[in-house]
């Protein structure tokens, strides 16, 4: 998995969305909620298969989403020793960037990219562990972007997608989750191997998209199972 967008908000606050691409052989994922972890009050996604997650955030904590693999397409070799999504939620050990990226083990973690915000707009930052190392780059939060995972894209598709998003961007009348979430179900060609909204053959395809909203110390989550139709609003405070 994933796609990730990230959109600042003029009013202060941004909209993150993740499409999420798996097999279909994993459980459905659990709707957001609120839940204690490490001794703070977050919000996400639940994985039912290693109870992990993709894209959490939380009234005082920063809000991570995580995509599979760090620069290349890597040699899958299990086992592993703990999943992504529950590193993700052990960030909050800390909740401090610095600690996560100099002093959290990441030996036997298979390779991934996290997108860290700190809640104001000079604070973003991409985390990419190779599985050796991990490399970190500030990003402007000042500006929209997208993420494509580097196990599932070519570099090629990964251009295309981000052509796909800048054209949106620039061309939307404004900015909301609504037409955001649109964008993740609708862009593309109509090639379902590369399209946001993806399905290769009913054996890996995209089977939800959350989208959080944060402003002003709030939190909006939608959330949308794409494999049982049906969406499931939650906000959270």
């Amino acid at each position: 998995m994933c796609t990730v967008s990230y959109m600042p908000l003029p009013a202060g606050g941004f909209i993150m969305t993740s499409t999420r691409d798996e097999r279909l052989l994993r459980s459905p994922a659990l709707p957001p909620d609120n839940y204690e972890v490490h001794g703070r009050k977050v919000y996400f996604p639940r994985d039912l298969d290693a109870m992990g997650t993709w894209i959490a955030s939380g009234p005082d904590v920063d809000t991570l989403c995580l995509l599979n693999g760090g620069f290349e397409l890597h040699e899958h070799t299990p086992p592993y020793r703990k999943s992504r999504g529950l590193v993700l939620l052990d960030y909050y050990k800390e909740n401090d960037l610095a600690w996560f990226r100099d002093e959290y083990n990441l030996d036997g973690i298979e390779p991934f990219t996290l997108l860290v915000h700190g809640g104001t707009l000079s604070s973003l930052d991409e985390l990419r562990w190779d599985g050796d190392l991990i490399h970190h780059r500030s990003v402007p939060a000042d500006l929209a972007g997208i993420w494509s995972s580097v196990t599932l894209y070519t570099p090629e598709v990964i251009q295309q997608r981000k052509v796909w998003f800048d054209t949106w961007i620039h061309t939307s009348p404004q900015l909301s989750t609504g037409l955001i979430v649109n964008f993740h179900k609708t862009a593309g060609t109509g090639d379902t191997y590369n399209d946001i909204l993806m399905n290769r053959d009913n054996t890996i395809r995209s089977v939800s998209i959350t989208s959080l909203t944060r402003i002003a110390g709030k939190h909006e989550f939608y959330y949308e199972d794409m494999v049982d139709p049906g969406s499931f609003q939650c906000p959270v405070k």
